[in-house]
């Protein structure tokens, strides 16, 4: 509060809102930015119509742990963890992502058909967390 009782307000960033949609789903103005989170293009769909942003990657699930997971529900949680464990070795290239996308509409673009039990989900839920400094 000011002299005079009128309240001084700090400009606030607006969090991020991020969705996830599939690569065979057409682009949308609300999309906002689009971020190919797969590490293999998506089979069928041209570079025009994916209209992406970016491309990290370097972020995607290794080809060793995605065939591991073989989107078998019972191994979501240990993909999870790994998922993250990995994600923990790009500091860098995760935090380029996170400025990317920091107060801003977002969209994670992947080919899997389980997106609940997907990469996809995993990173949406660390792009959403506040960064915590240590």
């Amino acid at each position: 509060m000011t002299k005079g009782g009128a309240r001084t307000s700090r400009p606030t960033r607006r969090p991020s809102s991020i969705a996830i949609k599939r690569a065979y789903d057409n682009p949308a103005p609300q999309d906002g930015v689009r971020i190919l989170i797969d590490r293999l293009w998506p089979r069928g769909v041209s570079k025009n119509k994916l209209n992406l942003d970016a491309w990290p990657r370097e972020l995607a699930p290794s080809t060793e742990l995605r065939k591991w997971y073989g989107h078998g529900p019972a191994r979501f949680a240990e993909f999870r963890r790994r998922y993250k464990a990995e994600l923990a070795q790009r500091p860098d290239e995760l935090s380029t992502l996170r400025d990317m996308v920091k107060g801003r509409t977002a969209t994670l673009i992947t080919a899997t058909h389980e997106v609940d039990l997907s990469h996809a989900e995993v990173m949406r839920s660390i792009l959403q967390r506040k960064r915590t400094t240590r």
